[in-house]
């Protein structure tokens, strides 16, 4: 693992998380099924390629994809499975040019994806963990917190060096999975790995959160997995709350208050995130973002943008083009 002094982005980099669709036979336009509804307006097969993908897998209609009905494809993100499974997984081996690799090659799209998921949230975790580290040694330092310079004791919100080592530890081990032979690969246990790794997610939550500058009195809200579809939360102070794999799909958020929530995993489909305060927010995403609904008036953490269809906020470069949904059938993991 690299320095402790690595950046989320640079791990990313490293990792290869960033989807970069040139580097892709265009895997998502056809391992992945389409069913029509208001994100598609066609159904597509498992397997069988997307109608706009063109002999050089690239989308016909990227330009146009809102506009032409084709809303999900705009809201997916690989996190870079698709190119490791293009050129290192099956090394450079076309699905069109070689047959004999297009089922495994499809059926390993939504698994690498999930691995590869995993890897995005644990560069966050880390790092949330070696700031926390850092500061404690400048409050040591400097007497601010009234010790001794002895270290803290490891309680809620106060730094753990086992964590963060933990931590850099499953970084190694799912990266090295990441890179295992496809048939290894398609029999991997994503239950079994989500549950290794989630603990270690939740602890670095639970401590970010607890030490975060958005700390409110009180209790903070619980809403892991809850089901909150179409719920009215306008103007809801969530500050450090968690909405681990929470259903917000069409929820009303409209200036709420989401500092140092934890997101991973929330459902933002149609989500109402005007005017909301998501400054800090953990283990929120692009794609999360891309699904919800906002405007100039949303506060988003460092690192993530205005989508354009938010209207009055101007888009921005992100470096990829998403293109599908999860097939039909596909389990939605437990956060």
């Amino acid at each position: 693992m690299p320095p402790s002094s690595s950046s989320p982005a640079a791990e990313r980099a490293r990792l290869g998380l960033h989807a970069e669709c040139a580097s892709c036979f265009g895997l998502c336009c056809v391992a992945l099924a389409f069913t029509r509804s208001a994100d598609f307006p066609i159904d597509k097969d498992a397997g069988e390629p997307c109608r706009n993908l063109r002999p050089d897998h690239r989308c016909g209609i990227h330009p146009d994809l809102r506009d032409r009905g084709f809303v999900g494809c705009t809201v997916y993100d690989c996190f870079g499975a698709g190119q490791k499974i293009s050129g290192s997984t099956f090394a450079g081996q076309d699905w069109r040019e070689h047959p004999e690799v297009r089922a495994s090659m499809f059926a390993l799209l939504p698994v690498l994806r999930h691995v590869h998921e995993l890897l995005w949230y644990l560069t966050e975790a880390v790092a949330l963990t070696e700031r926390h580290g850092a500061r404690d040694r400048t409050d040591r330092t400097d007497g601010s917190d009234g010790s001794d310079g002895s270290d803290r004791t490891d309680e809620l919100g106060s730094h753990d060096p086992a964590l963060t080592s933990d931590l850099r530890a499953a970084v190694d081990r799912v990266e090295h999975l990441s890179l295992g032979a496809p048939d290894d690969l398609l029999a991997l246990d994503l239950d079994a790995l989500r549950g290794s790794v989630n603990p270690l997610l939740l602890r670095a939550s639970e401590g970010a959160r607890a030490r975060s500058a958005h700390q409110p009195r009180g209790r903070r809200a619980e809403h892991r997995g809850a089901d909150l579809v179409g719920r009215r939360l306008a103007g809801a102070d969530l500050r450090g709350a968690s909405l681990r794999g929470a259903l917000l799909v069409g929820a009303d958020l409209h200036g709420a208050d989401l500092r140092g929530a934890d997101l991973v995993g929330a459902d933002l489909r149609g989500t109402d995130l005007r005017g909301a305060d998501l400054t800090d927010a953990l283990f929120l995403t692009q794609t999360q973002i891309d699904a919800a609904r906002g405007d100039s008036a949303t506060l988003l953490p460092a690192g993530l943008e205005h989508p354009g269809h938010w209207g009055d906020a101007p888009p921005g470069p992100r470096g990829r083009a998403p293109r599908a949904v999860p097939p039909r059938g596909e389990r939605r993991p437990r956060r």
